[in-house]
């Protein structure tokens, strides 16, 4: 017996107010809303958003990677969205963004192929 992976699931203040962003981010539809948790599905990608009292204390243990053909106009357009740049990485062979959503979770934008 083993288990399969279903969904990420980020804690956040307002799950309405951030899915909304995430899915003008990812040009997907909100799939459910359950009111305090919503649900996108952005294949091959469930990010579900469920609202808890506490605020963010520390960095994400976990984030989500994305990778784009054009990473320097993707960060850019998320900007533009309400993101924030957190740092900008480069290793042999890889390079990637960090940023945060509105909500302040972490999550990169890599080039296509890469982290």
């Amino acid at each position: 017996m083993r288990i399969s992976a279903q969904m990420i699931t980020i804690d956040c203040a307002d799950a309405r107010a951030l899915s909304a962003w995430w899915a003008e981010a990812l040009g997907v539809e909100v799939a459910q809303d359950y009111g305090e948790f919503v649900v996108l599905a952005a294949a091959p990608l469930v990010l579900g958003f469920q609202q808890v009292p506490e605020p963010k204390a520390a960095k994400n243990r976990v984030h989500v990677d994305f990778s784009s053909e054009d990473r320097a106009a993707e960060v850019a357009r998320l900007v533009e969205l309400g993101a924030t740049v957190v740092a900008e990485h480069t290793a042999p062979g890889l390079a990637w963004t960090t940023l945060m959503d509105p909500q302040d979770n972490e999550f990169c934008v890599s080039d296509a192929g890469g982290h």
